[in-house]
């Protein structure tokens, strides 16, 4: 599998560009459409661990930016995603 696309995305490393791939993503535009708190789960899920918080950060930041263009540092959705857990509480 070629990493060079999941890499080339912000905010995403080797080990990143890995989970993508264990979550079926392949290439950005895979991305499109993707419910961030739902990849997060299905990767705890599918790697049988959990998963630092910053993991959903990451992943609503790529999402974000594949939908946008806009690309944004991921400690910068901390705040929404604190929300976004704290309203689903």
């Amino acid at each position: 599998m070629d990493l060079k696309p999941l890499l080339a995305l912000p905010n995403i490393g080797r080990a990143g560009a890995q989970d993508l791939v264990v979550l079926g993503i392949r290439t950005p535009e895979d991305l499109k459409g993707q419910d961030p708190l739902t990849l997060y789960r299905r990767l705890e899920e599918v790697t049988g661990h959990r998963h630092d918080l910053c993991v959903l950060d990451v992943l609503m930041s790529v999402v974000h930016f594949v939908e946008t263009g806009e690309a944004k540092r991921w400690w910068e959705f901390t705040p929404a995603r604190k929300a976004m857990l704290a309203s689903q509480s």
